[in-house]
């Protein structure tokens, strides 16, 4: 935990810069997400992803690995994000991993089961295809995830926040 009493100035206006930039990055993950769900130009789950990947690693432009505090312990699913990760990674797509599946559910309206009785999605991994039309949310994203890599951060982190 940082004390705010011991931090210098320039440490604390890092800080909310970086608050700052990450409810910036936030609000254009969601505006990316929702238009390119609309546009047909999302892929939800682990397993769909990887089959998109290999097929047609070209279309895609942002992988969000989606993960909460539940899902720490689940080994199955961090050694899928490895491998998609490590993917990604070998073929230029922009990563994000996040946390807040409630608001991820919220914004791609998945928070319930659907008519048919089916469960909601599986939201730990979205691919992102092709570039969403009119979505300048898609080069905030990408610049965050350049800064990332720059500063050795390979695979940039996100906390959505609940609304």
């Amino acid at each position: 935990m940082l004390d705010y009493f011991r931090m210098t100035l320039e440490e604390m206006m890092k800080r909310n810069n970086n608050i700052t930039e990450m409810k910036t990055v936030g609000s254009a993950l969601e505006d990316l997400l929702v238009t390119a769900q609309n546009q047909d130009r999302l892929t939800v789950g682990v397993y769909e992803s990887a089959k998109l990947m290999t097929v047609d690693p070209d279309s895609v432009v942002l992988c969000v690995l989606a993960t909460d505090e539940e899902d720490e312990g689940d080994i199955a699913l961090q050694i899928h994000f490895t491998l998609l990760q490590a993917f990604c990674c070998d073929n230029d797509i922009d990563i994000l991993r996040v946390s807040g599946a409630r608001r991820l559910a919220k914004v791609l309206r998945e928070d319930r089961e659907d008519s048919n009785g089916n469960e909601p999605r599986d939201l730990h991994c979205i691919l992102v295809t092709n570039p969403p039309l009119q979505c300048s949310s898609l080069q905030d994203i990408s610049s965050f995830c350049e800064e990332s890599r720059y500063r050795n951060q390979w695979v940039p982190f996100l906390q959505l926040q609940d609304r």
